[in-house]
């Protein structure tokens, strides 16, 4: 191994790399990682040594500003230049064979989408894992703001580069937490997190409102160019993480485009270990059908899926699967749940105070475990509705998008409307199984349509169990408080108590549409 190699920016700085070279190997590909995590410890040993000893050339390199690095840090903004500059550089290196190939999960798995429709050629493969070709709709799920996810990982940055850097997975999301319940101002919440202002905590809340065509947005959003990728891509993702949708979303966009990229989804969330081995097998298989032509090891169908209550894996040709179709189920008067239209009747209030936000219970976040967890708790609430539907009577498989169309009043300018599914068992405890939110600004005391994506899933539910629906205004702290006035993220201010009112008759059908499989 070759231990900081300095390679040139086009602005003069120069980001430090280590090289894993295969021993006895004659034009060996490469395989190009680019992490803001540091290059060295048990991620360096298990994919530099790991993939070396199979044969190829590894490059490790830290992102601008940070483990040796030169430069500022300004996360997502230039992954594009310093990508395609590591490898112009690549090239130029005796021992490089004419094809590479990329590698990571997470941030790591957004450089390689930052650079993959413009690197050329030689790049024959990805193994993307847990990632997305773009991260802004993530921090502004469903135009809300993801609070918890975005001030966790800026924190998580910043205190990795301190002394004793190494625990800050563990202590970024305590120190989230004690921000959050600090009961300072949202603006505010990187002093008591970090101790000073984080530049990209505070950039996420002033671009809040920013279409994604905003220049803050468009030199970091490689969503639009995924379909020319022409590198074979690999995604692995879970259930329960923070980027699954907008990793499918790649996945569809590739499809259109008529590559055949493969897809895993797995019982996992975003900081799961559980998920490294599978990534690393995954890749070793990819890159030695992709890069030496050996197609032995890769599986015949593309789609490999966990089933959750079914807890068994299976293969799919294609995504959404095979004999999936949508199904509507209605949010009926007297809190039921059928797929009939519903009857007329009275729309269904709660009230929602911004000053005590409805709290969340497990769910997608990015440094916490989001397996699903017991709802009761919330579910006893005032401000969340919950509609159940009769016990299945037989086993019941969904496997594909899910989302919702509720029809909505508010009393406030703004407000948001999250809603959620639970699987409930025949002894009462209520699991959630995806969730989605979608702000929605309006006059106040009109009806309004709000349509709202979920998390898609694969997921058996049981004979005898029955599925429920939470309708509520706020999951804090996953996403941050409405103060209801729609005024910028950042501004503070007043906040406004927003009356609630969901309809369920003829005439305004709200319901849940539901991935059903014969």
């Amino acid at each position: 191994m070759t231990r900081d190699l300095a390679i040139p920016m086009p602005d003069g700085i120069q980001l430090l790399a280590d090289h894993y070279a295969p021993k006895g190997a004659v034009d060996a590909p490469a395989v190009l990682v680019r992490s803001p995590y540091g290059r060295r410890g048990p991620f360096g040993w298990m994919v530099g040594r790991g993939f070396a000893r199979q044969g190829f050339h590894v490059i490790i390199q830290s992102c601008r500003g940070g483990f040796g690095s030169g430069g500022l840090s300004d996360p997502l903004g230039d992954e594009h230049d310093d990508g395609l500059a590591t490898i112009a550089w690549m090239r130029e290196q005796p021992w490089y064979g004419g094809r590479f190939a990329t590698f990571g999960p997470s941030y790591l798995g957004y450089t390689q989408w930052a650079v993959a429709p413009y690197a050329g050629p030689d790049l024959r493969a990805m193994a993307t894992q847990i990632t997305a070709s773009q991260f802004r709709d993530a921090a502004y799920v469903g135009g809300a703001f993801a609070l918890e996810s975005a001030l966790s990982w800026t924190t998580l940055t910043d205190t990795l580069t301190r002394r004793f850097g190494g625990t800050a997975l563990f202590t970024a999301p305590r120190l989230t937490r004690r921000a959050v319940l600090s009961g300072r101002p949202m603006a505010e919440f990187d002093l008591v997190s970090a101790g000073h202002q984080l530049p990209f905590y505070q950039d996420l809340l002033t671009h809040h409102g920013d279409e994604p065509s905003a220049p803050y947005w468009a030199k970091r959003d490689f969503s639009p160019d995924v379909a020319d990728v022409e590198a074979a891509v690999t995604m692995l993702g879970g259930w329960y993480d923070v980027f699954l949708p907008w990793q499918v979303n790649d996945y569809l966009t590739m499809r259109r485009a008529g590559r055949r990229p493969y897809l895993t989804i797995g019982p996992w969330y975003h900081v799961d270990p559980r998920h490294s081995r599978p990534a690393l097998a995954e890749a070793l298989a990819w890159y030695r059908a992709h890069l030496l032509g050996d197609f032995s090891a890769l599986r015949p169908d593309p789609v490999r899926l966990f089933i959750t209550g079914a807890n068994e894996w299976r293969d799919y040709p294609d995504w959404p699967v095979p004999g999936m179709s949508p199904s509507r189920w209605h949010l009926h008067a007297g809190f039921n749940l059928f797929p009939e239209d519903p009857a007329p009747s009275a729309p269904d209030r709660f009230r929602y105070h911004p000053s005590h936000p409805t709290p969340v219970i497990g769910g997608p976040v990015l440094l916490a475990d989001s397996r699903p967890r017991d709802q009761r708790r919330l579910e006893a609430r005032r401000d969340v509705l919950v509609y159940t539907s009769p016990p299945l009577p037989a086993d019941t498989e969904m496997i594909g998008p899910v989302s919702a169309e509720l029809f909505v009043r508010a009393s406030a300018p703004c407000a948001d409307v999250v809603v959620r599914v639970c699987e409930v068992s025949p002894s009462g405890v209520s699991r959630n199984i995806c969730e989605g939110v979608r702000r929605t600004l309006s006059s106040p005391g009109d009806i309004r349509r709000v349509p709202v994506e979920l998390w898609p899933i694969g997921h058996r539910f049981r004979r005898g169990h029955s599925i429920r629906v939470h309708v509520a205004a706020g999951a804090y702290p996953t996403i941050a408080r409405n103060p209801g006035t729609g005024r910028p993220l950042a501004d503070g201010g007043p906040m406004i108590p927003a009356d609630i009112e969901v309809f369920h008759t003829p005439e305004h059908p709200s319901a849940v549409t539901l991935p059903m499989v014969s």
